[in-house]
């Protein structure tokens, strides 16, 4: 067939080249057609300079384009009623005649007594990063020149559906760039179609290849009117079949159109394809899969025991894989679960943690991975990181014993090969000085504020000797500091310190559900530790809240707001030097930190205080004057209360007195330690925000010498290209759009916590009984049992809440600290007995359960709950 006009491809025609003209399914089917044993049924696009030209002279579309524009996903009631109106205009379009008579001059050379199926093709259409399955229409069987012209039409009317606008609104795509073309492609007609993924949809596993089947066209299956057989094969061999009731099909009818049809009642239950026919499908699938470079969503059609392929398009829910230099077996951990911050990181956020880690760690889709297989490959080893990971998580420790219980995946190594080669410092921690005798080294007390001043005389060193530092010489600097940071969190007597008070809180848990029959009641004893740098802040916070408290027009003024330099307006007002200044202090102490701060690149409360505003004016409203102390001195007597009560019902025990004397010992552990636990995360984020002002200051020379357009541009590059282009001066901008555009698509996925390098995502599941009905579970972190409102929040900066609410949210990490004195309970999906959300609910005695899988679209806000961080899981009420 050949182009007869500017408006018309061939399939033959079309490559990727050609994607602003044909929009991404169409570019498919132009290359399915290129691959050797692949069957594509011909046919044709209309290209988007097409549509681009009646849009253009359409004047009243183009008015209506405009007014949808400027819409947000909230507005849906606008965005109906002008879609809407869109839509008519397009169909109502008579098409320009040379255009018209292209696709009747195609038609005819094909045969226009033909069946055709027309199909939209948007050029932000089955992209690697956004799929837009399902946005436009397709209509099947359309019979007749007038038809199909009219088919077309409706086509590019349906790039106005409400779910085609609202789905680019939600993932930033501009309605006036995206185009649309449509294909039309001559039908078949077959006995059986489908869907295929070359990687498993639901667990990401890239060496299993899933098909969906069922008799007649394969539209019955998408749009869910049918059910459909499943076929899972893998290296060769089917592995799972699951054969559906299959009772209904569509069907295509003679005059054009499709109807539904029941199935005979003997058909209902058979195969739909033969075994041999899976194994053919499934290769066709890799061939296919291989050309274009990633796992594919493939839709296919048997017709007279030929399969045909219709559509290819890049499965874009997948997690990426982390990148090896081998092709064994590994197995990977979230970094961003053990730390309380699973969102995408940027490159600079990435280079730096990598920099101060000991771990062996991977990077795949803006996020960190430890590698542990060689850990688990250990039979001596491998109960003993499964026991010490799932102290932690305990979804972690049933995932990995899941896959280890399976035995395809991780095998055994020979006892004479188990402790060669291992270099993997990220799977079990270091060994630590078990702080056994404290005498000798001044007491618990002692070391801990030891260890505190020391790292801060550092950080004081620090701050001066950075300010001579800039171009490279300020990147060696760092490199050279880094190893100072790492002497500090990762020193064998501060993991002791911190080792030593978990494992006496775990004694004591242990020992008195043992001796006295009471759960966790290391809890209690937890409350209102002494050196707790977290805590102390939401408390710090809640001082700053008594220094507003008098000053109604400071109140309002903080209400209204929304600049982020509300700071320098304060003096305006009466007692504004004094509410200044006492923020000023709490950030001179505690602005290094925010939400994710693990990632360098993340806005600090230092440079935007405004985040903070929230959280001071619940403070206000839900608190009276001295609030701080006084909670800080309840849970301190309830702490004693606690430990005399334990002292009392053990000495009348057989072995009373030692049983008494340890317990003590024990608690004093907990007391001294407890609050240390938070103190060397603190300490690193000093030292990042130190680093990263001094690289803010790089950029912005960046930004005068025209290399960068904005400071923080330099966040999308690693260390060493930022010290590159310091040096050098030169940058190609194109990288920077290229990882702000990954970027994008990062933060929409969700990081499993253990995945293996075939992709497969292992899911580990809670070992519980006797949960009341419709109860979510989760891990028991503090104990107590509390009702209230729910209040559902996945940023800090919307936190509006009263007291007595329970905060459910993704995770929580210091930054979240000063919303706990306000809340009653904490839900959280991702965490452990040791996160710091843990660690903070305990000292402010809140029943907290987390882990919770799904928990913010599970729970409603505003919903009434039951939280029992005793047991572990959460109520509906």
């Amino acid at each position: 067939m050949k182009n007869k006009s500017a408006y018309l491809l061939g399939f033959h025609e079309i490559d990727q080249t050609k994607l602003a003209l044909v929009g991404g399914k169409a570019v498919n089917l132009g290359e399915l057609s290129r691959i050797e044993g692949i069957s594509v049924p011909d046919g044709f696009c209309i290209t988007t300079e097409a549509f681009q030209r009646i849009m253009q002279e359409t004047p009243s579309a183009n008015a209506l384009l405009n007014q949808l524009s400027v819409l947000k996903t909230e507005d849906r009631m606008q965005i109906s009623e002008v879609s809407r109106e869109i839509r008519k205009v397009i169909e109502e379009i008579v098409m320009p005649h040379d255009i018209a008579e292209a696709i009747i001059d195609y038609l005819t050379e094909s045969g226009t007594e033909k069946a055709y199926a027309v199909r939209s093709s948007a050029t932000a259409e089955d992209l690697p990063a956004a799929s837009f399955a399902g946005q436009q229409d397709t209509y099947l069987n359309i019979i007749g020149r007038e038809a199909i012209l009219h088919h077309i039409t409706r086509c590019w009317a349906s790039l106005f559906t409400e779910r085609a606008v609202i789905y680019r609104l939600q993932n930033g795509f501009d309605h006036h760039k995206v185009h649309l073309s449509v294909v039309v492609q001559q039908m078949v007609f077959p006995q059986a179609a489908g869907i295929l993924f070359t990687a498993d949809p639901i667990n990401g596993h890239r060496k299993v290849v899933s098909i969906d089947a069922s008799f007649g066209l394969g539209e019955a299956m998408v749009s869910g009117q049918v059910n459909a057989d499943n076929y899972k094969v893998s290296g060769g061999r089917i592995i799972d079949k699951k054969v559906a009731t299959k009772q209904l099909a569509i069907v295509p009818l003679p005059e054009g159109g499709t109807q539904v049809q029941e199935i005979a009642p003997e058909k209902q239950q058979s195969q739909t394809l033969t075994d041999k026919q899976m194994l053919q499908l499934a290769q066709m699938g890799r061939t296919i899969e291989a050309h274009f470079g990633s796992p594919q969503d493939i839709e296919w059609c048997l017709v007279d025991e030929t399969f045909y392929i219709v559509q290819s398009r890049p499965i874009t829910t997948l997690f990426p894989i982390p990148k090896e230099s081998d092709t064994d077996n590994h197995v990977y951990l979230s970094v961003g679960h053990a730390q309380m911050m699973t969102d995408a990181m940027k490159p600079l956020g990435l280079a730096i943690w990598l920099l101060t880690t000991p771990a062996t760690m991977r990077v795949a889709g803006g996020r960190l991975f430890v590698d542990v297989t060689h850990r688990l490959l250990s039979a001596k080893g491998r109960p003993s990181i499964i026991e010490t990971l799932g102290r932690f998580d305990p979804l972690v420790k049933d995932a990995l014993t899941t896959l280890i219980d399976r035995g395809d995946f991780i095998q055994s190594l020979p006892e004479n090969e188990e402790d060669s080669g291992n270099n993997d410092k990220g799977a079990t921690p270091p060994n630590y000085q078990a702080l056994n005798d404290y005498e000798s080294l001044g007491g618990a007390a002692k070391v801990a504020a030891d260890l505190v001043n020391d790292s801060q005389a550092s950080i004081e060193i620090l701050k001066q000797n950075i300010q001579t530092k800039s171009g490279s010489e300020l990147f060696d600097f760092i490199v050279e500091d880094i190893q100072e940071l790492k002497k500090h969190v990762h020193s064998t007597l501060s993991f002791g310190a911190i080792m030593t008070g978990m494992n006496a809180a775990a004694w004591i848990n242990e020992k008195m559900n043992e001796w006295l029959g009471e759960k966790n009641a290391a809890d209690t004893l937890s409350q209102s530790v002494p050196n707790n740098v977290t805590s102390e802040m939401g408390l710090a916070l809640m001082d700053v809240a008594d220094v507003i408290r008098p000053y109604p027009a400071i109140i309002g003024y903080l209400q209204e707001t929304k600049e982020d330099n509300f700071l320098a307006e304060l003096p305006a007002f009466e007692g504004g030097k004094q509410v200044k200044a006492a923020i000023e202090v709490f950030l001179t102490k505690y602005g290094m930190r925010c939400a994710g701060e693990i990632d360098i690149t993340k806005t600090r409360w230092s440079e935007k205080p405004s985040i903070l505003i929230p959280v001071i004016l619940s403070n206000i409203r839900n608190f009276a004057s001295g609030a701080g102390k006084q909670k800080f001195e309840q849970g301190l007597q309830e702490a004693f209360k606690k430990e005399q009560e334990l002292i009392d019902r053990l000495q009348p025990l057989p072995d009373g007195q030692p049983k008494a004397e340890e317990t003590k010992r024990m608690i004093d552990l907990v007391r001294n330690l407890a609050g240390y636990r938070e103190y060397p995360k603190y300490g690193m984020i000093c030292r990042y925000f130190i680093y990263k002002q001094a690289l803010l200051q790089e950029a912005e020379k960046l930004v005068q010498a025209g290399v960068i357009r904005e400071k923080e541009d330099i966040y999308y590059l690693s260390f060493e290209e930022l010290r590159e282009v310091v040096t050098t001066n030169q940058l190609d901008y194109a990288l920077i759009n290229q990882r702000k555009d990954d970027f994008k698509v990062y933060e929409k996925l969700n990081p499993p916590r253990v995945m293996t390098s075939d992709g497969e995502i292992i899911t580990g599941r809670y070992k519980r009984e006797n949960l009341p009905v419709g109860g979510l579970v989760g891990l028991a972190v503090s104990s107590g049992v509390i009702e209230g409102r729910a209040r559902v929040l996945l940023n800090m900066e919307e936190a509006t809440l009263e007291e007595g609410d329970i905060l459910v949210t993704a995770f929580t990490d210091p930054s979240w600290t000063p919303l706990f004195v306000s809340i009653k309970g904490l839900v959280t999906e991702v965490g452990g007995l040791m996160t710091h959300g843990a660690v903070i609910a305990r000292e402010y005695g809140l029943p907290a359960v987390v882990g919770v899988e799904n928990a913010t679209r599970l729970i409603k806000d505003g919903q009434r709950i039951r939280v029992n961080g005793t047991d572990g899981y959460v109520e509906m009420l």
